[in-house]
């Protein structure tokens, strides 16, 4: 891990950046008609902490304003407490240090021996953030934690490489606490026999959930938030939609495999977030709403099962099978999330990270040659979401099929590492990447 220097040129483009980003979020708070987007949601839901006030109906059928669960509120409260600027001027800090820190974990378990600021090219260093810096504006712009998220899960799995798994586990529930999708890695947890970071995640997601707010809030008071917020979040859902809201569901800004298998076989309007817009359909074939919740079960198993079955036993493990693995979680827990809008593929970062790698220390011409094409491709495809396309092609799923692509590159990679001996060729190491986990330090926590 490193500091930014001032005597680096891209870090310096990197602070010229957070400077501009932050300067998007308060200077038309301070000089304008005040930042739009979810910031005003949440100083009113900090301060319906701090009065004492629902953050939810009764009514759990009535529309929320605020959909996440009381810890984020509650959360959001400590810098409401001091006014609209400073909580806006905290958001904007916590979106720096996660994105650098995303940018160093992402490099240091790519795998390939690098380390960010040592052995690493500052351009390769630099490459990730460049592809993802139209998510990381949306993470500015609208003030939506998941890139603060993305950087305690990486956390998370780098304290999982020291055998302190109670430690990544309270990452992993706070990260579930305040968005429930990443909620999704426990499975995973389970499967790689994780016991200790399973038990924690459990443990610590009872705390956040129950037990920390509870001094504030009260517990019965919490506990009945925490039902309403279950009901009307988790507990409903129908043709028209699910997770109050409706009209994003299943409309062209959702590209979960949910919203784009349900549009593919339903004749579902996926320009409804718009009511001025004509009513458009994409779907090839005209099933009812069950039938089509059954493909998508049938394509989920597919894809989980797909993925334990390329995942290599525990004799076979090395730290860069491990960051391909992991790679693919992450783009799994991307379009696994019913709703994934643009912003969700900031996630795409560590796997696109890993690729990077591959491209360029595998010691294989042709490999790396592919692998550079297929992430000009994903790239490609990542992009037909920017404002001069049409929004069709992001109700047929660019940006999933882009991670699809970014996985089947790392479970190629994953099925085909280099031999023994040219992975000692590499460069910047000195002995190689073994084959055998057993034999690497780095592994143990993994076992």
């Amino acid at each position: 891990m490193r500091y930014p220097s001032l005597r680096a040129p891209l870090d310096i483009l990197f602070l010229i950046c957070c400077i501009g980003l932050t300067a998007d979020v308060l200077v038309p708070e301070i000089w304008g008609n005040g930042k739009t987007k979810d910031y005003p949601l949440w100083f009113w839901a900090g301060q319906q902490v701090l009065h004492g006030q629902n953050l939810y109906p009764d009514n759990p059928a009535t529309y929320f304003e605020f959909i996440y669960p009381p810890l984020s509120a509650l959360l959001l409260a400590i810098p409401s407490y001091f006014g609209k600027i400073p909580l806006y001027l905290c958001l904007s800090l916590l979106n720096i240090v996660a994105w650098w820190m995303t940018a160093q974990y992402s490099h240091a378990m790519a795998g390939s021996g690098q380390k960010p600021g040592e052995k690493l090219n500052p351009w390769l260093e630099a490459l990730p953030g460049f592809v993802t810096v139209t998510f990381v504006f949306d993470m500015f712009d609208l003030g939506q934690p998941n890139l603060v998220l993305l950087a305690l899960m990486l956390y998370g799995f780098w304290l999982l490489r020291d055998q302190r798994g109670w430690m990544a586990g309270s990452m992993f529930a706070l990260a579930t606490a305040i968005k429930v999708f990443p909620v999704a890695v426990f499975p995973y947890l389970v499967w790689r026999r994780q016991w200790a970071a399973a038990a924690s995640m459990l443990v610590f997601l009872f705390v956040f959930l129950f037990v920390l707010p509870a001094p504030f809030r009260g517990f019965q008071h919490n506990a009945a938030e925490l039902k309403n917020w279950y009901q009307g979040m988790v507990g409903s859902s129908s043709e028209k939609g699910f997770g109050q809201r409706d009209e994003q569901n299943w409309s062209w800004v959702n590209q979960s495999i949910i919203a784009v298998t349900h549009r593919l076989t339903r004749p579902v309007n996926y320009n409804q977030d718009d009511p001025s817009k004509a009513v458009r359909t994409m779907n090839v074939v005209d099933v009812d709403f069950r039938t089509a919740n059954l493909i998508v079960l049938a394509v989920s198993l597919v894809i989980g099962i797909g993925y334990l079955l390329v995942m290599p036993p525990a004799s076979r493990r090395t730290e860069k099978s491990d960051a391909e693995e992991i790679g693919i979680l992450f783009c799994l827990m991307t379009v696994a999330s019913p709703l994934a809008r643009q912003y969700y593929f900031l996630w795409l970062f560590f796997p696109m990270t890993v690729l990077i790698h591959r491209a360029a220390y595998d010691p294989r011409p042709v490999v790396k040659a592919g692998t550079w094409a297929l992430l000009a491709v994903a790239g490609l495809l990542l992009c037909l979401s920017l404002p001069i396309f049409p929004n069709e092609l992001q109700a047929y799923g660019n940006n999933l099929a882009s991670t699809a692509l970014l996985v089947a590159g790392l479970v190629w990679h994953m099925l085909h590492p280099p031999d023994a001996v040219a992975a000692a060729t590499l460069p910047g190491t000195t002995s190689g990447l073994q084959i055998d986990a057993t034999t690497m330090p780095t592994a143990k926590g993994y076992q």
